[in-house]
């Protein structure tokens, strides 16, 4: 067994244990290359269905390739799609784009406090209607307690802090130094009423990682990933605004590994395109009040 092949494993592994052990489960999808390996994992490990919702966040600013490709695969694979937003924010216009609030107050509003509502049930959540191919307002407003997300540990300094099972409290705040240990594959699960939990199957996966695994299993990743024929790509998605791409000229999944083994970001962080990052410095703050 290769080392995909135990990442793979014990992806599985951590989806079926939290689909067993957690009521009313949802996973997010970002529609990066992250949470989309994770759900191919998802229909792995659960034979070709996802028996839980997929929830994304759309901050209506998600350059339009991304919210085209998330609804193709929605509809080709039978997901049940559930789309959150933080609309009285919209309308308000307080975002970043309309120029009202800084980026990092932008991503409190349009991603977590987006999120904190959609999974509590006290925002309006849209469900894919597959016969129509629209999104209609969802008559179901249950908390969703656990919710799985496809961080990695080596992405960013705050995610590394992270538990495979990890406990927020009822408003989704994280307190870091609470987190149950985890030892030799020894899960904690059961948490106390209130609890919402976090699941991170991919939490040791590393970017190198996630490329080889898409170009082994042939996984549909959003064509922002690859260069088209003008020198650029984008290495991490994210809102318009405030994601650039880079300069390369890798077209596939293959050329990208090669990038990141030998070539020009062998040394570079991913998320070195994401403007907020730079400009709050990290992000602990804004996940520990439910950021992604």
């Amino acid at each position: 067994m290769d080392q995909l092949d135990q990442l793979e494993s014990r992806s599985i592994y951590i989806l079926r244990e939290a689909y067993s052990q957690i009521e009313n489960l949802s996973m997010l999808w970002s529609i990066g290359k992250d949470s989309t390996v994770l759900l191919w994992l998802a229909r792995k490990a659960f034979f070709g269905h996802v028996p839980f919702p997929l929830v994304h966040i759309d901050t209506s600013f998600k350059i339009p390739e991304m919210i085209a490709y998330r609804d193709k695969l929605a509809l080709e694979w039978g997901l049940t799609m559930i789309v959150g937003q933080n609309k009285a924010a919209l309308r308000a216009k307080l975002t970043f784009p309309d120029g009202k609030i800084e980026r990092s107050q932008c991503c409190a509003n349009l991603k977590s406090k987006a999120l904190k509502d959609t999974l509590s049930g006290e925002g309006e959540r849209h469900r894919l209607n597959h016969q129509t191919g629209s999104y209609e307002l969802d008559d179901n407003n249950t908390p969703y307690t656990g919710v799985i997300v496809g961080v990695r540990s080596d992405e960013e300094g705050s995610r590394s802090k992270e538990r495979y099972f990890s406990p927020r409290d009822k408003n989704n705040t994280w307190d870091i130094g609470s987190q149950p240990p985890e030892f030799w594959s020894q899960y904690k699960t059961d948490f106390p009423s209130g609890t919402h939990v976090r699941i991170h199957p991919l939490l040791d996966w590393t970017e190198l990682n996630i490329w080889e695994y898409i170009h082994r299993e042939n996984i549909p990743t959003v064509s922002l990933y690859y260069d088209q024929g003008k020198g650029r790509r984008y290495r991490s998605l994210g809102c318009a605004p405030c994601t650039k791409p880079v300069c390369s000229s890798s077209r596939n999944p293959a050329e990208i590994i090669t990038e990141l083994k030998s070539g020009q970001f062998a040394n570079i962080a991913e998320r070195s395109g994401r403007a907020q990052d730079k400009e709050m410095g990290g992000l602990e703050a804004l996940r520990k009040e439910g950021y992604m």
